[in-house]
Order: C-alpha cells, then structure tokens, then sequence
C-alpha cells in the first residue's frame, strides 16, 4: 500500500491528474514497481508542464533549469533538495538515470519554441530524449539492462501522444508539425508503428518484473494505426480508439505482460 499524505502518494497523485495512460499503466503494476513508476512519471508530468504555465520563455527556461539542478544532486550522490517528486526520485535513479533525465529536460526547452521542428530528425530526437528516454529509465529502474524494447516503444508511445496532442497544442498557438500533410502525417505514423514491432520483437530481453515498464506505451499502436489508415483524426484529434478498446488492450497486456 501507498500511505496517504506519503511523497509517494503526492507523486502518484500527480500521476493521476496530469497523466492518465500511465497512471492506469502502473497501477496495473506491482506495488513494488509503483514506487519505482511514480516518481518517474510525476517528474515528467511536472517537467512536461513547465514550459505551458507561464507565457515568458525565461521563467520556463527556470522552471526546467531547476529540474536539471535537481537531476545533478541525484546524479552527484549528495544532499538532494527536499522536495515531495525529487525526494522518492533520488531514492530510486542512480547516475547514470539521473543523465537520461537530463537530456529529457534539455529536449522539453523545444515546447518553449512555438515554431515547428525544422527538419523530421528534430522531432525524432525529442521523441528519443522524451519518450524513449523515460521508457528506458522506468525499465532499467525494475531491472532491465537491454533497454532496446524500451527505447523503441518509449518513441512511438511518444509520437502517438504528440499527435493526439496536435489540436491542443495549436490551440497553444505552437505549429506541432513542419509537415502537416495527410502523407506526412501518415509517414510519421508507420514509421511509429515500425517502432512497435521493433519493441515487440525485443521484449523476450526484458525481465518480467522490468515489463511494468512498457505497460505506458500499449496504446501506441492502435492509435498509429488510426493515424495511418486516417490522417486527418490527427487534426480532428480522435486518435485515441473507443473506451472499450482502451479497456482490452490494457487488459490484455496486463494479463499476457506483452506489449
């Protein structure tokens, strides 16, 4: 159990608001991975949000520089910061995770730009900082040390997300895509979904505790392939398949423990 009123509790309280899919993810998971899954996942929740609370640039800049000061003191091995999602974060990264983090924030300062990725590498960079290197992290925390699966399945969960988030962000005033295009659109997807075979092909590396891990990420292909077979539920912002089919996917993986 998670007691009330715990950092833990904070953090999956933040979990629940900010990130439903993987809030509904870990508590698919064990207990024990629960306290491993939900700091990481309110830090990116906090980390994801700091460039949208405030409209000057330089405060958010500050916002995620703080993040960065607090991902040193873990990775440093020292006092860390008192804080209810640094503090169970600290007890759970080691240096080399805290570094993974890093590069997260450092990719987050793109959604302070209201300009589009320049060129189709950029978008898939922060995808990798973002997605795959959360992914990663959550699965090497529980135990996995081939991080393949993680790292494929972190980028394409990220890409569906980006474009189920396409109509809020241009409501934000932010051009997501440099390519808007229903073949570009398209593209991108199969690309994601690429991805996901990818990931499947390399989760018999992953330790079955570590799996908890990839649970996050199991609506990434039905909405790639909503986004391949009809581009413009990128625009209309209808990705995400019905509530019954949300239901069975989480479901199935939580029983099989299979992306």
């Amino acid at each position: 159990m998670i007691a009330p009123g715990s950092d833990l509790h904070a953090c999956a309280e933040i979990v629940e608001r900010g990130d439903p899919e993987r809030f509904a993810g870990a508590m698919a998971a064990p207990v024990a991975a629960r306290r491993v899954l939900f700091p990481l996942y309110a830090f990116n929740v906090e980390v994801a949000r700091a460039p949208w609370v405030t409209a000057e640039p330089m405060i958010a800049e500050m916002r995620l520089q703080w993040w960065r000061d607090a991902l040193d003191e873990i990775g440093g091995g020292g006092a860390v910061r008192r804080h209810e999602v640094v503090s169970p974060l600290a007890e759970v990264l080691d240096a080399e995770g805290a570094a993974v983090l890093d590069a997260l924030v450092e990719a987050r300062r793109a959604d302070i730009e209201k300009a589009p990725f320049d060129e189709p590498h950029a978008l898939w960079s922060y995808l990798e900082a973002t997605g795959g290197g959360l992914m990663f992290v959550a699965a090497r925390c529980l135990g996995d040390r081939d991080g393949r699966a993680a790292r494929a399945l972190g980028k394409a969960s990220g890409l569906a997300a980006y474009l189920r988030a396409v109509p809020v962000l241009e409501a934000r005033g932010k051009l997501p895509l440099a390519d808007g295009r229903p073949e570009a659109v398209r593209a991108l997807a199969a690309h994601g979904l690429d991805l996901v075979a990818e990931a499947r092909a390399a989760q018999g590396a992953v330790p079955r505790a570590a799996r908890a891990a990839l649970m996050a990420g199991v609506l990434a292909e039905p909405m790639l392939r909503r986004a391949v077979a009809d581009p413009g539920r990128v625009k209309d912002g209808t990705l995400l398949p019905s509530e019954a089919k949300v239901r069975w996917t989480r479901l199935r993986a939580g029983l099989t423990g299979r992306i």
